[in-house]
């Protein structure tokens, strides 16, 4: 049961943890400890943070699709 919710969470979460977890060779279960931890020490700020990477990373994952150019015609 609880590989099944960690599989989901994971599959379905926007992956910022995992995505500066890979960048820095940190596992990512401490990075997400880290802002899990810092949430409740300073009522909820690194939330905003975590948004904002997510957001910046979504962004990031359109502007690199695909496309085609002129020259593929």
């Amino acid at each position: 049961m609880l590989v099944n919710l960690q599989a989901f969470i994971e599959k379905y979460a926007f992956g910022a943890c995992s995505y500066w977890g890979d960048k820095f060779g940190i596992a990512t279960s401490a990075i997400r400890f880290f802002f899990i931890y810092t949430s409740f020490l300073t009522m909820g700020s690194p939330i905003i943070i975590y948004l904002s990477l997510a957001f910046l990373m979504n962004i990031h994952k359109h502007l690199r699709r695909n496309r085609s150019t002129v020259w593929d015609i």
